[in-house]
């Protein structure tokens, strides 16, 4: 038996993947922070400076054009809220592929699960699996949009990941496990597949 088949079976305790939404929250709300004050949303403002002629000045509010679309695409890809996303999105795959050796999750199993009482219940391993996929997706749309040098791309999708981490970690609201549980019945995902002859 495989050990996602028997995990499957068995359980997860709920609380490790609020724990990695926690640390994967403050890495996104950085990101935004990153996002709020970097190349995805500044602008390009030419302005006479004397005899030295014209200075190109980036400030983030107000006035056009944006910065981001004069940025060479590997100006793009050193921004730092570029690089800390494409940190969050291999999390998210290295959640997907593998959850039993991704970093959040064994820090949890090895560091605080021993300090807690054993779970009361178990969850199915299928959501939040699910959920780091749908977070992969929301970061990768991010930092492709990004690199095209569309603005505001990557803080938004960052945003709308920190939301969803930020759900989880507080208040135990999973949106990728409501997500898959809504395909679950419309019967998209989760189904067991017919054994062939």
């Amino acid at each position: 038996m495989s050990d996602s088949a028997g995990s499957a079976r068995r359980g997860i305790d709920p609380r490790g993947p609020r724990f990695a939404a926690a640390i994967t929250s403050v890495l996104l709300l950085i990101v935004v922070f990153l996002g709020l004050t970097g190349l995805s949303t500044a602008h390009l403002y030419t302005v006479p400076f004397g005899w030295f002629g014209e200075v190109d000045f980036a400030f983030v509010a107000g006035g056009t054009p944006w910065l981001i679309t004069f940025a060479s695409p590997l100006q793009r890809f050193l921004d730092p809220a570029f690089l800390l996303l494409l940190v969050a999105a291999l999390l998210f795959l290295w959640g997907v592929l593998s959850p039993r050796t991704a970093p959040w999750g064994v820090l949890y199993r090895k560091a605080v699960a021993p300090r807690l009482a054993p779970p009361t219940e178990l969850e199915d391993p299928r959501p939040p699996r699910f959920a780091q996929g749908v977070g992969l997706f929301v970061a990768v749309v991010g930092l492709v949009l990004h690199l095209a040098g569309v603005p505001w791309a990557l803080t938004i999708a960052a945003a709308a990941a920190f939301v969803a981490a930020f759900l989880n970690a507080v208040f135990g609201l999973c949106l990728g496990c409501q997500l898959y549980l809504l395909l679950q019945r419309a019967g998209t995902v989760g189904r067991a597949r017919p054994r062939s002859a």
